[in-house]
C-alpha cells in the first residue's frame, strides 16, 4: 500500500528466501571477502570480453540463488534485473536463458534497490509468488562506456571512484523467512548542476538526503529507528555531503550511517574515493548485510541505493549530471 508520498508499505508480507553474490579479483582482496559466495581472479573471467564476463557474473548468481532457494526454475514468477551497459546488455542477455517472464530497469547505480522495490511490490500485491532480481557491474566496462577506455591510461582525480566488478541476486517470497522486505521509498530524479563525472559522489549526495528525508517523512521515522542507514556508492567525497545535508534536513544520522563503497575495499588498493557501480549497493547488501541480520546483529537496516544517470554524450555536450537514489528497509523477523 502507498505510505505518505513517496513510499510503499509491504503490508502483505514480503521475505527474502536465497541471494548470492560474486566479485572479482580486487574486490576478494577487500575487507568483504570473506562474505561473498564465489569470486574469481582475473577481469576476463576465461571469457573473451569484458561484456562477456558481466554477463556471466550474472548469470552465475542467479543460478546460485534459485540453487539455494530449492524452487525448480519454473517456479520463479518474474525475473527483473538491470546494469551499467548500454541497453541493459548483461541483463538482457542473461535473461534470454531463462525460461521466466523479465523486467529490465535501469536506474544507474541504483538499480539494485530499484528492481527490489519493484519485485516486492509484485508480491505484496500478489501478482507474483516469487521473484529474482539480480544486478551486476564491471570495472572495465564501465570505464570503456563511461570515461576513457583503460589502454588510455588516464589519469584521474582524488574525487573518482573504481566501478565494483561483481553481481549479486536475491529471491523474494510471499512464505514468510527470517528477513523481511518491508517498505521502499521511490526517489525523484534531482540535479544540483554537477557535470565532472570523475565526482559521481558529490553528484549524487542531494539525491540521497532527498530520499532518506522522503522515507523518514512518510514512515514517520528517524535515524534511530535503523540499526544500520547504508547509501551505495557516494565514497569518502559524497558521504560527508550528505551528513551535512541531512542535518540541515532536521535529520542527523550520526554514526547510523555507512556507504557501501567505502566498505568494499581497504585503503591501501588504490581505489581513489571508494567504489562504485550497480554492484556497489548489491554485493554488500546481499552478503555482509543479509549475514549481520540472520545472525541477530543487526535488526533494522535502511538501503538506499544511489545513482548517477548521466550519459556520457550529453555530459559532452556540456549538461549536467541527473541523480536518484531509491530505499529499501529491512526488518529480521522473529520465526
Amino acid at each position: 500500500m502507498k505510505k505518505g508520498k513517496y513510499s510503499w508499505d509491504f503490508t502483505n508480507g514480503v521475505y527474502i528466501n536465497s541471494h548470492s553474490v560474486i566479485v572479482g579479483p580486487k574486490e576478494s582482496e577487500g575487507p568483504l571477502a570473506s562474505y561473498y559466495d564465489m569470486s574469481f581472479d582475473d577481469l576476463h573471467f576465461e571469457e573473451k570480453t569484458w561484456e562477456q564476463a558481466e554477463r556471466k557474473m550474472l548469470k552465475k548468481t542467479i543460478e546460485e540463488t534459485i540453487a539455494k532457494s530449492g524452487y525448480r526454475q519454473d517456479s520463479i514468477d518474474i525475473l527483473i534485473s538491470g546494469d551499467l551497459m548500454n541497453q541493459n546488455t548483461a541483463a538482457n542477455y542473461v535473461a534470454r536463458d531463462y525460461d521466466i517472464p523479465f523486467l529490465g530497469v535501469f536506474g544507474a547505480c541504483s538499480t539494485s534497490m530499484e528492481a527490489l522495490a519493484i519485485a516486492a511490490s509484485l508480491v505484496d500485491g500478489h501478482q507474483v509468488n516469487r521473484a529474482v532480481t539480480g544486478t551486476c557491474s564491471h570495472y572495465a566496462t564501465a570505464e570503456k562506456q563511461f570515461r576513457y577506455p583503460t589502454e588510455y591510461g588516464g589519469q584521474k582525480p582524488d574525487t573518482s571512484t573504481s566501478t565494483v566488478t561483481g553481481a549479486a541476486s536475491i529471491l523474494i517470497q510471499k512464505s514468510k523467512d527470517a528477513i523481511q522486505v518491508e517498505g521502499a521509498t521511490i526517489g525523484k530524479v534531482i540535479d544540483f548542476g554537477m557535470n565532472d563525472p570523475f565526482d559521481m559522489g558529490s553528484a549524487m549526495a542531494p539525491a540521497a538526503a532527498e530520499t532518506i528525508t522522503s522515507h523518514f517523512k512518510d514512515f514517520n521515522r528517524t535515524a534511530d529507528d535503523y540499526d544500520l542507514i547504508l547509501t551505495g556508492d557516494l565514497s569518502s567525497v559524497g558521504t560527508p555531503i550528505l551528513d551535512k545535508l541531512m542535518v540541515q534536513s532536521g535529520y542527523d544520522l550520526g554514526d547510523k550511517y555507512k556507504d557501501c563503497g567505502s566498505m568494499i575495499y581497504y585503503a591501501s588498493q588504490n581505489v581513489f574515493a571508494g567504489g562504485s557501480g550497480c554492484a556497489a549497493s548489491a554485493v554488500v547488501t546481499y552478503s555482509y548485510i543479509l549475514k549481520e541480520m540472520k545472525e541477530k546483529r543487526l535488526n533494522n537496516v535502511l538501503i538506499v541505493a544511489t545513482g548517477a544517470l548521466l550519459s556520457p554524450t550529453v555530459i559532452q555536450q556540456k549538461e549536467t549530471i541527473p541523480c536518484i537514489a531509491h530505499a529499501i528497509s529491512l526488518k529480521r523477523v522473529e520465526q
